[in-house]
């Protein structure tokens, strides 16, 4: 079965170089299926001409807002905007569900007594070792290395006999080899150029260890203001806002 996965958002928390924030739609067996889920999540989404009620599930790494932050735009557009014919589940790490309706009710007062009968809204949660299923999609998630008080993860989302694996934000942990062993494509977030960043990767880290990333497709991603400035000394692959990749 062919798969795509499309780099809505391939920015950072600071929408450096002016990327939105980090947000993937992989698409396989006509079911859509988001990975992380950034703020600009709604104008990424119709950029790229679709509906956000066609969105079966999103899952997301981590509770910060450039990952998760985009759920309750989700939750609010199913309520005012295109009505959804599926349910649309949510997966993410322990606290997911109370976050986002908390976000939800500090920006739109109101909107959660509106979900029933507009929005069928899934939680599911995600705990490292286990692999489960998040709407079309299985999902098996891994520790990793962030902090920020908030429990990070890296994903291996499965659609349609294709993988996709994402870091999520992370320092270098050897979970990481794990997470993209054998898959078809592997995002890879990477923060900063030279040193070593609290809780994020960096270029060098990454160009040390890329023969030990056992993937078919390695795509960095989360990208920092020094790597911007650098991408011509950078020799992964760059994701892009837009980049369309055929799997």
């Amino acid at each position: 079965m062919s798969a795509t996965v499309r780099l809505l958002g391939s920015g950072d928390a600071f929408g450096s170089g002016g990327r939105l924030q980090p947000c993937v739609l992989f698409e396989a067996g006509g079911a859509r299926v988001l990975i992380d889920c950034g703020t600009s999540v709604l104008p990424a989404i119709r950029r790229a001409g679709i509906s956000p009620a066609s969105i079966d599930a999103a899952v997301v790494t981590h509770l910060h807002g450039d990952h998760f932050g985009g759920l309750p735009f989700l939750l609010l557009d199913g309520v005012y905007g295109d009505r959804r014919g599926t349910p649309l589940t949510l997966g993410g790490p322990a606290g997911l569900e109370g976050r986002t309706l908390a976000v939800l009710d500090l920006l739109y007062p109101g909107v959660r007594e509106k979900l029933p009968g507009r929005v069928d809204a899934r939680f599911v949660e995600l705990v490292a070792g286990r692999a489960v299923d998040v709407g079309p999609a299985s999902v098996l998630a891994f520790p990793a290395r962030h902090g920020g008080g908030a429990q990070s993860l890296s994903l291996r989302v499965s659609l349609g006999g294709r993988v996709v694996a994402c870091s999520g934000d992370t320092e270098w942990t050897e979970a990481l080899l794990d997470v993209a062993r054998g898959a078809d494509l592997f995002l890879c977030e990477c923060s900063g150029f030279e040193a070593p960043l609290v809780g994020h990767l960096s270029y060098r880290q990454l160009a040390q260890r890329r023969n030990d990333l056992d993937a078919r497709r390695v795509v960095l991603t989360h990208l920092g203001a020094d790597v911007l400035s650098r991408l011509d000394q950078v020799e992964f692959e760059v994701a892009s806002d837009g980049l369309l990749l055929d799997l």
